[in-house]
């Protein structure tokens, strides 16, 4: 029996945009503010994202419900725990274990896996293909990026990114406010050096930085620390969070290139 969350994928009158369509809509739009909602989770004019380790996040505001990059609790993902949340729909950048998995999902949950222009859960997203390596995809494959505007903040999710930005990519990319960056190296995503240099290029207000070692993983885990891309950045410009959750709203957010650090 074929999924509909596969189904979905294959049905959707929803491709690749041209290029210069492509481009044209990388520029940040301003929408009206949807109406008011009881439920402080899907605040219009708040954003709150909640880290699960590795990729994965709840990120809730605008009336919408987006979970990111499900895994299975296994390798540089042990010791944690898998998402399981209420959700409107699914992003992933692949179908690797640690960042695409699936199988825990109900069968009904629209998951986004494909580069292009989608319209869900009244939101706009944009898939845009990269290398999820760095000899052109012959290891690992096709990684997606995944940029939208939620509760007024222009959020960008590089997923298992690895190789250098394309023009082209820095153009449908934009300026986001929201920067949802892998720093921990290993073979399919950014070393600390190369993940400094994308956030130099893209000049997010706020880079939260994911893909890296956690204590909890096993000793397999080929990732680095956070640290390491940590003291590539001012000091002034880093704040360690104790906590896995952080709430933002349009108006406040910090000055260009700021990070914040999630802990679980």
């Amino acid at each position: 029996m074929i999924h509909r969350r596969h189904l979905l994928q294959r049905v959707l009158p929803l491709g690749m945009l041209s290029t210069a369509a492509a481009i044209a809509t990388a520029q940040a739009q301003n929408r009206p503010p949807a109406p008011p909602s009881t439920n402080p989770k899907s605040d219009p004019k708040s954003l709150q994202l909640r880290w699960f380790g590795h990729f994965s996040f709840l990120i809730s505001g605008g009336n919408a419900r987006i979970l990111t990059h499900p895994f299975r609790a296994a390798g540089c993902t042990a010791g944690l725990s898998i998402p399981r949340q209420d959700k409107d729909l699914v992003l992933i950048s692949s179908r690797l274990l640690d960042e695409g998995f699936l199988n825990d999902l109900p069968p009904d949950t629209q998951v986004l896996s494909d580069p292009g222009s989608y319209t869900l859960a009244g939101l706009s997203f944009q898939g845009i293909r990269m290398s999820h390596d760095r000899v052109n995809g012959r290891r690992f494959g096709t990684n997606i990026a995944w940029r939208w505007q939620q509760a007024g903040i222009r959020l960008l999710h590089l997923g298992g990114a690895a190789a250098p930005l394309t023009s082209e990519q820095r153009l449908l990319m934009g300026q986001p406010d929201v920067l949802i960056l892998p720093v921990g190296g290993g073979p399919k995503a950014y070393t600390a050096a190369e993940a400094k240099e994308v956030a130099t290029q893209l000049n997010p207000r706020l880079i939260i930085p994911v893909h890296f070692r956690l204590p909890r993983a096993a000793a397999s885990c080929d990732l680095a620390g956070v640290e390491e891309f940590l003291s590539l950045m001012p000091a002034e410009q880093v704040q360690r969070l104790k906590t896995n959750t952080l709430s933002l709203t349009a108006n406040k957010l910090p000055a260009p290139m700021n990070v914040r650090v999630l802990s679980l």
